[in-house]
């Protein structure tokens, strides 16, 4: 560990049966500290495929009006091996459906309204050419 630098630690397996939406608010809440410290913050697990993707998912989720696979595609903007695996999809799936308004709702209470312009920043993802391109691909599989 590295002093001076702040962790979170989450044992979870990159398995479809693990819980990982149990962490979503420690996780989100933790990010959302740092990045109003005007920190960097890195979210990671062994392949940075999966789980820490599934972490980020929830985050853009919250703090955007996106829904799960809007805010898949912004990882993948950057991180093209996105994929989390299928129990994770679907826990998304269920966050979108029942629990992110809450979500939203509970990180305007705890920390008002975001200086930070997420959603804007993410429809500028989004929208570059490349990116279109890449999901006009992905939605003929």
């Amino acid at each position: 560990m590295l002093e001076g630098v702040k962790y979170l630690c989450i044992p979870a397996a990159d398995s479809p049966s693990q819980n990982l939406t149990r962490h979503f608010k420690e996780s989100i809440k933790f990010i959302h500290e740092c990045r109003l410290r005007g920190e960097g913050c890195l979210v990671h697990c062994l392949a940075g495929v999966s789980r820490s993707v599934t972490l980020v998912i929830a985050y853009i989720m919250t703090v955007t009006d996106f829904g799960w696979e809007d805010a898949l595609h912004t990882v993948r903007a950057g991180r093209s091996c996105a994929n989390p695996n299928l129990g994770f999809q679907r826990q998304l799936q269920e966050f979108e459906k029942h629990e992110v308004h809450e979500y939203r709702q509970w990180l305007k209470e705890e920390y008002g309204e975001s200086p930070l312009r997420d959603a804007e920043e993410a429809r500028n993802i989004l929208a570059t050419p490349g990116v279109l391109k890449y999901w006009a691909f992905l939605r003929r599989l």
